[in-house]
């Protein structure tokens, strides 16, 4: 059966290195996926903070990790380290959705907390319904760019919280010429993926609004949604659940109903 999706071409922004997976779901509905990677990861420029919390875990009493792309460097730097995780005394971990879990019980760490909500305000609203805070001593391993609402809440409500960075977000070179055929669709999946469109037109004298065009504008959750209408950017639907998944089917759902501009 033909899909929605079928002829359809889907920018992707994501990191190179989560781009393709993504663009093998689209391939296999039968769209047209576009790579235009608008934030690449690094590890951190100084891993010195991250590697002395790593090497005392048994201090904490949960660690939080917010991205799939935190437990990947936390894992770099165990390797580094000659730490074996497997057998450390690790602490309750809590993770802000179904993706940074998967990812955290593929390297043998089940996660005592998930949200039912993707967001850093959900989070901590079930970590407070879980743990009496003050006092309680949180690890917050995040990249160089996470909001700083969750630690904030959770140091107000007397949590003793230690963010380190475990990784970097940058802008890449991109290449705009990609944009020159019309797409039917531009997904981003974090604020920074926005940011760093928005910057990358401006830097090569366009206009945002002028690119995008028709295209129907995708977000993969409520707080990236706020940062493109925030640019003044269009948002046509914020996926729901907050996931991959949740992406792919908001997409499908649009061109089913033959929502367009």
């Amino acid at each position: 059966m033909t899909s929605a999706l079928t002829g359809k071409r889907i920018v992707i922004t994501r990191p190179p290195h989560k781009a393709e997976a993504m663009a093998d779901r689209l391939r296999a509905l039968g769209a047209d996926p576009v790579l235009l990677p608008m934030i690449a990861i690094r590890p951190a420029a100084d891993t010195a903070p991250l590697d002395r919390a790593l090497g005392q875990l048994d201090r904490y009493d949960w660690v939080i990790v917010t991205s799939a792309n935190a437990v990947t460097h936390l894992w770099q730097r165990f390797d580094a380290l000659n730490i074996d995780p497997a057998a450390l005394d690790w602490p309750a971990v809590a993770v802000i959705g179904p993706a940074t879990g998967g990812a955290l019980r593929q390297r043998g760490v089940t996660p005592a907390l998930v949200p039912e909500t993707h967001v850093a305000e959900a989070l901590f609203d079930a970590f407070r319904q879980r743990v009496d805070l003050p006092g309680t001593r949180v690890l917050l391993p995040q990249g160089n760019l996470a909001r700083p609402v969750l630690a904030d809440l959770l140091r107000e409500a007397g949590a003793d919280v230690e963010t380190v960075i475990a990784y970097e977000t940058v802008q890449p070179d991109s290449d705009l010429t990609r944009l020159a055929a019309p797409v039917d669709a531009i997904t981003f999946t974090s604020s920074s993926t926005v940011q760093h469109f928005a910057d990358a037109v401006a830097d090569a004298g366009d206009d945002p609004l002028a690119v995008i065009g028709d295209a129907l504008v995708v977000c993969i959750g409520p707080v990236t949604a706020t940062a493109a209408r925030d640019l003044g950017l269009p948002v046509h639907v914020v996926a729901e659940p907050h996931t991959l998944d949740g992406l792919l089917d908001a997409l499908n759902t649009m061109f089913e109903r033959n929502l367009t501009r």
